[in-house]
């Protein structure tokens, strides 16, 4: 991407952005444009009608077209809508442009009668930004909204040409179950920091046997930027890791909303100057957030019982600090009035809290994020957050009950919290795929346990990492795993239970423990 080392260590997100944009339009300019218009003025990310202006000149010729009878999409993902009862997006992609892209929806598969024009979100990468030439990419979505709570789906996507109710196409049908309108049983899974290949892909075929009923991606979603650092990508950006992923995830994320949180590897600085761009032209997910423009991985949702809240921890990491107080503190008070609104809603028992950087973990590699202490820790510990999911470190580690930054209550394998008046507990689940990080102390897990009274620790802070040694790290198991948990509502005024699972890639269970809180 061409920033200077001495350079790309001071700019933001946003100053990257622009300069990457400044040397880009220079460039092109002088060896006689090779980018059309839209490419040259920023339009990197363009939505709807216009998305073809960031077209890049010489893909086709302006009379040819592809028969769209050849081109078949791929990398179907869901996401809920606001209303997890009644909203629902599916997103795909295709190879190169095509005409008139729909979805059709029903009841049965045999009667998709509703059919609903696709939104086409064109994403431009040039040659020199990264290690692919030219290359453009082609985003659908389809927002569905007064769907039936509780209710199972069928779809398919397709354009002209490709029309997934014809007969022949019938195994291309998806389908998607709406969360229901009141409290029942249901699953769910997590996990952080997949990117492409074995791993990865074994993760998701466990995932899928567990039958949630969604799915949390805790940041660092595909790894199209290598490095990570918020800084300028480097020679290793390739947009093209976008194309694998969607379609080695397809398998679940088709017929399970996979809601996603935005992590460091995530900030991509020439589409956008948050460096989202690029995820919003892949991604739709709930606009409740406090800011759009700028936190597009910021929102809320409810499923049943529970309601999940996705932060965005580029905004208060002092690790990584490119996007360091992006929001000017609007999205700790929109964080506070989410936990007050769920808190006082009397139909909802558990608050879950999902994002990237660790509030608690002991990783060699980065440890605790010292921003998510000061901004958000007194909030979970105020409205008593019942569960916290992270990732970032690429392994998995869960925490004793915490509160005041001290264990509050050790809480062994099997046991069972009470956050109403003992404390917090974290979970790091890291390990969906990418390379493995390391401990400190030796693996603690079920069936292996290794227990250390104390455990040598770092935290990032705005002066830098701090040593410190910590008591809570419980459970710490150095591989390939992933998060189910599985939520029993109970009637009012008895335990409502929220049985957490730590799964390796073996399908072994390395940790168990239960959140219990009485229903309303």
């Amino acid at each position: 991407m061409g920033v200077p080392d001495e350079l790309a260590e001071r700019m933001s997100m946003a100053e990257q952005h622009e300069y990457l944009h400044t040397k880009f339009s220079r460039r092109t300019m002088i060896r006689g444009g090779a980018v059309t218009l839209g490419a040259v003025a920023g339009g990197a990310f363009v939505p709807g009608a216009v998305a073809q202006a960031a077209t890049p000149t010489r893909t086709l010729p302006a009379t040819e077209s592809v028969d769209g009878a050849l081109v078949a999409p791929f990398g179907r993902h869901l996401a809920y809508g606001n209303d997890a009862r009644t909203e629902m997006t599916v997103s795909w992609q295709v190879p190169v442009a095509v005409k008139k892209p729909f979805i059709r929806i029903g009841a049965r598969p045999w009667d998709l009668s509703r059919k609903i024009e696709a939104e086409v979100r064109t994403l431009y990468t040039p040659a020199g930004v990264g290690a692919s030439a030219d290359h453009t990419q082609y985003y659908l979505h389809a927002k569905l909204s007064r769907l039936r709570p509780g209710q199972t789906y069928y779809y398919g996507v397709g354009h002209q040409g490709f029309d997934p109710a014809e007969p022949h196409l019938a195994g291309t049908l998806g389908t998607f179950t709406t969360a229901p309108a009141h409290k029942k049983p249901f699953t769910f899974t997590a996990f952080g920091d997949q990117g492409v290949g074995y791993h990865g892909l074994a993760n998701d075929s466990l995932l899928l046997g567990q039958n949630p009923a969604f799915h949390l991606h805790a940041g660092d979603i595909a790894y199209a930027d290598p490095a990570g650092q918020g800084k300028s990508a480097d020679t290793g950006f390739d947009a093209r890791v976008w194309d694998q992923f969607l379609a080695q995830t397809e398998s679940v994320a088709k017929s399970v909303p996979w809601m996603v949180s935005y992590g460091n590897h995530d900030m991509e600085a020439w589409y956008s100057p948050n460096g989202y761009g690029g995820e919003e032209a892949r991604f739709t997910l709930p606009d409740n957030g406090p800011d759009k423009k700028h936190l597009p991985g910021v929102y809320s949702f409810v499923h049943g019982n529970t309601a999940i809240i996705s932060l965005d921890p580029n905004d208060v990491s002092f690790e990584i600090p490119a996007n360091l107080g992006i929001s000017g503190g609007t999205q700790t008070t929109w964080f506070e009035g989410q936990l007050k609104k769920y808190r006082a809603a009397k139909d909802i028992d558990f608050i879950v809290v999902f994002f990237h950087h660790c509030a608690y973990c002991t990783s060699t590699a980065h440890a605790s994020e010292g921003g998510v202490r000061q901004e958000w820790v007194p909030l979970f510990e105020k409205y008593t957050v019942d569960l916290v999911i992270n990732g970032h470190n690429h392994q998995y580690e869960r925490t004793d009950v915490i509160k005041g930054d001290k264990v509050a209550k050790k809480l062994p394998i099997g046991e069972t919290a009470y956050p109403e008046t003992e404390g917090v507990v974290y979970v790091t689940a890291g390990a969906a795929g990418r390379s493995l990080y390391a401990f400190t102390a030796p693996d603690s897990y079920e069936g292996h346990l290794d227990e250390q009274e104390s455990v040598a620790s770092f935290i990032n802070t705005k002066d830098g990492k701090v040593n410190e040694t910590v008591t809570w790290s419980r459970v710490r198991y150095l591989n390939y795993s992933f998060l189910r948990v599985d939520v029993e509502p109970a009637a009012k005024g008895h335990y409502a239970k929220l049985k957490v699972s730590g799964i390796a890639e073996t399908g072994d269970r390395i940790d168990h423990f239960t959140v219990a809180r009485r229903a309303k």
